[in-house]
């Protein structure tokens, strides 16, 4: 499908574009799962507690009814019987509805997981455009599934009652028979068989239309090969900025390298190309290490600065070049070089200890 930018959308989605979008309060949900939710616990509270609700509201029914005869309204009355049924209707529905709350918390997280993102707070002004929401309500292909799916849902949900009422109509015939009691309990299981046939539709739409979110969720996920460069080029870096640090890195650690070179015993080199300086401390290193290391120009450097502190140089075409090839600055020498490299060591050594006892004499 061609975009707005010329491209088409035939990446996935990556990481980074996922974490964004689920920041922003954009994943794949349905609405069905919660509303399924919300009648599936209002169901099974309502069958749990039924008795107790009946009993309940009987016993309201029977307060009121039994002083119709004497009762005489007036502002206080109607006050205290307002205050009466507010109570009671918190405390026969506080049950259900937070019920009803928890399950759909639970939902919602059973699809998304868990996550407090503070952006979805965060007020748009685009959002407050008039135009923008009459366009975004009537115009939008998502308005459209929408209220397709509504008026689906209705038609069946009409459907069902329909055919539930009428059936419930013809049962009424007898409740001139019952008392209070029975009366309310009748009405409790007829609630319960017409919303127990709701849910099985609605598990049915919710299934359907979980599945059709995860697949549109995707699709509006996908990205061009341009939004995948640029995404990479924003999350490493700009590539000049990466190169000028990786110069600036390179050049202190060269600085870093040149502060070493007049503690070397020895620079093995190659007369033109290569230097190498070497260190190593008997009771300390268990083999000499690479304190610098340079080609061409840098190892010309590194020359000046062992012959200005005395530092001897030993020449040795292959020696060196094995050791600028094996070898970083910080490393043991390996044990292939170590006996040529020995035996440089004990040759300088050697030397030293010979101008120490001839300027002692």
């Amino acid at each position: 499908m061609a975009e707005k930018d010329g491209q088409e959308k035939s990446e996935e989605p990556t990481s980074k574009k996922l974490s964004d979008a689920r920041d922003k309060g954009e994943v794949a949900k349905s609405t069905e799962i919660n509303s399924l939710a919300v009648f599936g616990s209002g169901l099974m509270i309502i069958y749990l507690t039924k008795g107790m609700l009946s009993e309940k509201i009987a016993g309201f029914a029977i307060d009121i009814f039994s002083s119709l005869e004497k009762l005489e309204l007036n502002k206080t009355i109607i006050q205290t019987y307002a205050l009466k049924w507010v109570l009671f209707l918190l405390t026969v529905l506080a049950p259900v509805m937070l019920g009803i709350v928890v399950v759909a918390l639970a939902a919602n997280i059973a699809q998304v997981g868990f996550a407090f993102k503070t952006k979805v707070f965060i007020p748009k002004l685009s959002r407050f455009n008039p135009l923008a929401g009459i366009k975004r309500i009537f115009f939008s292909s998502r308005s459209v599934i929408e209220v397709g799916k509504s008026v689906a849902k209705l038609f069946a949900i009409g459907l069902f009652a329909y055919f539930i009422i009428s059936k419930l109509v013809e049962d009424t015939t007898s409740l001139i028979e019952l008392s209070i009691e029975e009366t309310i309990r009748f009405m409790i299981d007829a609630a319960f068989s017409m919303i127990i046939k709701i849910v099985l539709f609605f598990v049915a739409i919710a299934a359907i239309d979980f599945t059709f979110q995860k697949i549109k969720f995707k699709k509006d996920m996908m990205m061009s090969k341009h939004e995948v460069k640029e995404e990479w080029r924003q999350s490493e870096g700009d590539p000049l900025i990466k190169s000028k640090i990786r110069r600036q890195m390179l050049s202190m650690a060269r600085k870093r390298m040149m502060k070493d070179v007049p503690t070397a015993d020895v620079v093995v080199t190659n007369p033109t190309h290569f230097a190498i300086a070497i260190k190593y401390e008997m009771n300390k290193d268990r083999a000499p290490k690479v304190v610098a290391k340079g080609m061409d120009e840098l190892a010309q450097r590194i020359k000046k600065i062992a012959i200005e502190n005395n530092v001897p140089l030993h020449e040795d075409k292959e020696l060196a070049r094995a050791l600028y090839k094996a070898t970083e600055v910080g490393d043991e020498i390996p044990t292939k070089l170590f006996k040529a490299v020995a035996q440089i060591l004990a040759y300088i050594f050697q030397l030293k200890k010979m101008k120490k006892k001839r300027s002692i004499v």
